[in-house]
């Protein structure tokens, strides 16, 4: 790994650790240093994730000297026998995967001594590999070594891949999307994969009548669980207000679903009205201030654009500037950003600039603005989203309050 002015891209081992950090009644064991969890611990509490416990071996020299893994053992029976915990997935850290050790054989070396268990070994513990890639192996993985083969529900099921610690908001995004299919379509959620979870939800994920995608991470995952039960999916972010209308939509069409359509009008009223002062004065002061007509993102792709094409057509941004928090995301109007770029970022004053709370600390702009991690602030999964209907109203909020705060 390079040298970084300001927090590095996250790496595989962390892409599996969010992931798997919103699954309750499950431990995840590293073979590492134990620093490294204690880490993970904090960022986890700060974002107000709930779920599995997290346990770190230690490792000390001549454990790498020897390729000694009693450690290992010694944990997997504690959280096992002493904690009750029955689902134990296995992350490695980077020095055991330079040095080779293979979780896979160590775990079915070990299962006969813990039959009342269940062993699940990742191998994304090292720094080949991005935060994001970690995430798709590690939902993949989820789906094919949990999900059983059960019947479909008899009442209309849905699940949601993709809701995982390291989006921003992910807890009230994934909330908002509930709320929309549930009362549009009278829909149960069975699974939100992997926030606010158990074992045992994700177990039942193939009884589900179809699967919501929201972020492309979570499609590897999706197209195995087509195949496996014949789920239909369908991959999207609903974003402002004609968005989540167009995507409720899409989900009547894909589906061959009934729409509540009252709810929708109410829905498409409500926020028509709570955000029309606020587009009026928003637009004028783009209009007035033709400098300041341009709207800076920077974080997942799939949210950036999403939150562009609604800034762009609803209040009338001139300018929309899009930049990725990874280098696989790359695209045409997409780039990664690099040191250098978030440095450019926080110096440009013009305009709106949306980003982590890191990005927006170097820039002096109000936490409001943020749509990305890292930060280091407290969170919970009562703040208001920014998908659906009552995202498009704190969305215009946001901008809103950021003229007034500038006036």
């Amino acid at each position: 790994m390079g040298l970084y002015k300001t927090t590095p891209p996250f790496s595989g081992r962390m892409g599996a650790l969010w992931c798997l950090s919103g699954i309750a009644d499950s431990a995840v064991v590293e073979y590492g240093c134990m620093g490294h969890m204690a880490y993970g611990r904090t960022f986890l509490n700060r974002m107000g994730v709930l779920g599995g416990k997290l346990y770190s071996t230690h490792i000390g020299e001549t454990d790498i000297a020897m390729g000694d893994t009693s450690r290992l053992t010694k944990v997997i029976r504690q959280v096992s026998e002493t904690e009750g915990i029955k689902t134990i997935f296995l992350l490695p850290s980077s020095v055991p995967e330079i040095t080779g050790i293979d979780l896979n054989a160590i775990a079915q070396e070990l299962s006969p001594q813990f039959p009342d268990s269940s062993l699940i070994p990742l191998s994304v513990g090292g720094f080949d590999m991005c935060g994001h890639k970690g995430t798709e192996l590690t939902l993949l993985h989820l789906a094919k070594v949990l999900s059983k083969d059960i019947a479909r529900t008899q009442s209309l099921t849905f699940n949601i891949i993709g809701s995982c610690a390291d989006m921003y908001n992910f807890l009230p995004d994934a909330a908002e999307i509930e709320r929309l299919v549930s009362n549009t379509f009278s829909a149960n959620l069975l699974c939100a994969m992997t926030s606010g979870t158990h074992v045992s939800e994700i177990e039942t994920m193939g009884g589900a009548h179809f699967n919501l995608v929201i972020r492309r991470e979570g499609e590897a995952a999706a197209k195995y669980l087509k195949e496996r039960y014949g789920t239909p999916y369908l991959m999207a972010r609903p974003y402002g207000i004609d968005g989540t209308l167009d995507w409720l939509t899409q989900l009547e069409d894909e589906f061959k679903l009934q729409a509540n359509k009252e709810f929708i009008r109410q829905e498409y009223k409500r926020t028509v009205e709570q955000i029309k002062v606020m587009q009026t004065v928003l637009s004028r002061f783009l209009r007035a201030h033709k400098d300041e007509s341009k709207l800076t993102l920077a974080g997942h792709a799939d949210v950036i654009s999403g939150i562009a094409r609604y800034g762009k057509s609803a209040f009338g941004f001139d300018k929309t500037i899009c930049f990725s928090d990874c280098t696989c995301m790359n695209s045409q109007d997409t780039r990664y950003t690099t040191d250098e770029i978030k440095l450019e970022l926080a110096k440009d004053g013009k305009g709106f600039l949306m980003g982590s709370g890191e990005l927006l600390r170097m820039g002096k702009r109000k936490p409001n603005l943020q749509i990305a991690s890292p930060d280091n602030l407290w969170h919970h999964a009562y703040e208001p989203p920014l998908v659906g209907y009552r995202g498009a109203v704190h969305l215009a909020t946001v901008w809103a309050n950021e003229i007034m705060q500038r006036d």
